[in-house]
């Protein structure tokens, strides 16, 4: 793996890991595999299945293709620019891994989509 930021969010995933959440650890694991085989979810998918509010975890990129109907909160590795403006239209929040693990959401709340 060459990118800084990618090693930096899987070693800081497996760092919170270790305090017994096991959701910071499978994200980790999901980010290790190669960038082909990584999750790209699509907007449509997250709409249907989340309801509003819920915080939704995706290991690896978030599309664009289709629009959200509820605000949620989405955290993942990377956004195309026009998912994030899709999320914002709909008053959702797009945030990175980090900032989901820095955050003081409860892993239990936290739904993985891959």
């Amino acid at each position: 793996m060459k990118n800084p930021e990618l090693v930096s969010t899987i070693r800081a995933l497996e760092k919170a890991s270790r305090g017994g959440a096991a959701l910071w650890r499978a994200l980790a694991e999901e980010l290790k595999r190669p960038r082909r085989a990584r999750a790209e979810v699509n907007l449509s998918r997250i709409d249907r299945h989340s309801k509003e509010g819920d915080v939704i975890a995706v290991p690896g990129k978030v599309l664009g293709s289709g629009a959200l109907s509820h605000p949620l909160t989405i955290a993942a590795f990377s956004f195309s620019r026009t998912a994030r403006q899709k999320i914002h239209q709909s008053d959702g929040k797009a945030i990175t891994l980090r900032e989901l693990l820095s955050s003081n959401v409860e892993p239990s709340r936290i739904k993985i989509l891959k």
